[in-house]
């Protein structure tokens, strides 16, 4: 899946503690496309509706439009940054427009200290 691209995801709900998502929601593929290299996971953040999420760091609000697919306003939470099974992609939504995606780039920099 290609960065940026707005997927819905079927996030596992075995084991969950405290704030972690779950089940079906959308998600940004974040993980480079490097040619040659298949993965059998894919790099995601997962989105909420929820914009009291923003009281939490390394976060990203992004709005609804045609380009992105998302019905409603939605936080990107970027300290959910997690790998995902392909098989737990339900689809493509959209792709995030450039903006969004420099802004979850900073985020993801400043949070891991690169």
């Amino acid at each position: 899946m290609p960065r940026g691209d707005v997927l819905s995801v079927n996030l596992p709900q075995p084991v969950v503690r405290g704030r972690e998502q779950i089940g079906t929601r959308p998600a940004i593929a974040i993980q480079a496309d490097l040619p040659g290299i298949t993965l059998p996971t894919v790099m995601i953040i997962p989105l909420t509706s929820n914009r009291n999420a923003l009281r939490f760091g390394f976060t990203v609000e992004i709005l609804p439009s045609p380009q992105n697919g998302l019905a409603v306003a939605s936080v990107a939470m970027c300290f959910q940054l997690r790998a995902i099974d392909n098989e737990r992609v339900l689809g493509k939504l959209g792709t995030l427009e450039q903006g969004y995606l420099d802004r979850i780039s900073q985020e993801l920099v400043r949070m891991l200290g690169l």
